[in-house]
């Protein structure tokens, strides 16, 4: 050995292994394995997750789409001076003493001599059989109509009226004559029926415009329930909202990022607001049952109540949006705004919260379209309840009871009857519509109001 050889040093280049740059090592082919594997399950991620939203759409609009389309009779109908005004006075006083009993038979009959006319019949059927194939809402309807207007007493119209939930459902291929065979709403002559009113154009599915603008139903006449009371509802609320939560969640955090002293109580305050955007919707609802109900006495299930409770739940989100969007303003401009000599309230104003005005209203409206579909604090509140009345107008209205869209699902998943399944989808889009119209205003604003620097 020698002493070159015993004291460590390295062997001369010639005798090292000749490698080139072009080639691949072992660590290099790790390497870009790894990266090829990462690729792939971000790609398997993302079709994974693009495949279970399209599922759920899928599933929703199949069971929703239907609630917007619903069966309905056409047939001429003499309105019967001698059942719906007996005196002959057309005196609506006189005339309101006519219950829907009275109206119910001026419908069988005048559905029954249609069906005479049009030499439409089933054996086996009676007329009780026939006349219950329309709806117990149409008497309802008819009644307000001729009160509304007596001087038709006497006269035919052409009356389209609602069939029963179960004729709706055999037009859409829920009801079959198998299940009518156990079903104690509908008869399987009651369908035979049905495919000669539709084969003679009295019986038709046409769009529901009903389905957005009428109140909620009885399970009695699952065919009317409507969205009307719950849009109305989560539009108030809403509302309110937009009023009391964003100004204060922006002045807050204007103040806390801009103006606020860094102490310990700022500190503590930042905390608080964080660890309340945390917690669960439903503790919302218990402070508000215990504090606006309970102690301040506001009416439940209102408008104002459920209003109060999304703000109270609302405010922190909207607090780390907007402090997070003036966070993102580069100093540079709070700098050269005050070595202009702008004061501390002119360079906040002028050149800070324009700049993240964008960011602002995004965070914002996601925060209000987050709030616009909260079940859990609502339902604590009492706006679970069966609301049948639309409330009134702004102010007045805010105090009447109302229900909301999330809570309108919720209701009408738990009910038995097949046509309220139907309209628990079909509210499922409404609202769906609403939250996508809400992100699409967000990315509007946040483009019309950006400015690069």
């Amino acid at each position: 050995m020698t002493d070159a050889t015993g004291s460590g040093m390295a062997a001369p280049a010639s005798a090292r292994p000749k490698t080139s740059l072009m080639a691949e090592t072992t660590l290099a082919r790790r390497r870009n394995a790894a990266e090829v594997r990462f690729k792939a399950y971000g790609i398997a991620a993302i079709v994974l997750s693009l495949a279970t939203l399209g599922f759920m759409l899928i599933t929703i609009l199949s069971d929703g789409v239907t609630a917007f389309f619903q069966a309905k009779l056409n047939f001429p109908m003499e309105l019967t001076a001698e059942t719906l005004d007996p005196k002959g006075n057309r005196n609506r006083d006189e005339m309101v003493k006519i219950t829907t009993l009275g109206y119910n038979k001026v419908l069988a009959a005048a559905f029954q001599k249609e069906l005479t006319a049009k030499g439409i019949a089933v054996d086996g059927q009676s007329a009780k059989d026939v006349a219950d194939m329309i709806s117990k809402d149409a008497a309802g309807k008819l009644r307000a109509l001729v009160l509304a207007n007596p001087d038709i007493v006497g006269t035919t119209i052409d009356a389209t009226v609602l069939a029963t939930g179960r004729i709706d459902g055999y037009l859409k291929g829920r009801v079959t004559m198998e299940t009518a065979q156990r079903d104690s709403n509908v008869t399987p002559e009651q369908l035979q029926l049905a495919d000669q009113l539709k084969d003679a154009g009295l019986l038709k599915s046409v769009f529901n415009w009903d389905f957005i603008t009428l109140p909620d139903a009885s399970d009695q006449r699952p065919e009317a329930a409507g969205l009307g009371v719950a849009i109305l509802g989560s539009a108030y609320m809403m509302l309110i909202v937009l009023i009391t939560c964003v100004p204060v969640g922006v002045a807050a955090s204007i103040y806390l990022e801009e103006f606020a002293p860094k102490n310990f109580w700022t500190d503590a305050i930042e905390v608080n607001i964080s660890n309340l955007a945390a917690v669960p919707s439903i503790v919302f609802g218990i402070l508000g049952l215990a504090i606006f109900i309970n102690f301040a006495g506001l009416p439940n299930s209102s408008s104002i109540v459920g209003a109060l409770v999304l703000t109270l739940m609302t405010l922190p989100t909207i607090i780390i949006a907007t402090r997070a969007s003036i966070r993102a303003v580069p100093p540079s401009i709070r700098d050269a705004a005050l070595g202009i000599g702008a004061s501390k309230m002119q360079m906040v104003f002028h050149h800070v919260l324009p700049l993240a005005m964008p960011g602002i209203l995004t965070g914002t409206i996601l925060g209000l379209a987050s709030a616009l579909g909260e079940t859990a604090p609502l339902l604590l509140i009492g706006m679970v309840a069966f609301v049948d009345n639309y409330p009134s107008a702004p102010i007045a209205g805010f105090l009447e009871p109302a229900t909301a869209l999330p809570v309108q699902v919720f209701g009408w998943a738990q009910r038995s009857d097949p046509s309220f399944i139907e309209r628990s989808s079909g509210a499922i889009i409404v609202l769906l519509i609403f939250l996508v119209v809400m992100n699409v205003l967000a990315i509007i604003l946040r483009r019309r109001f950006e400015r690069r620097w």
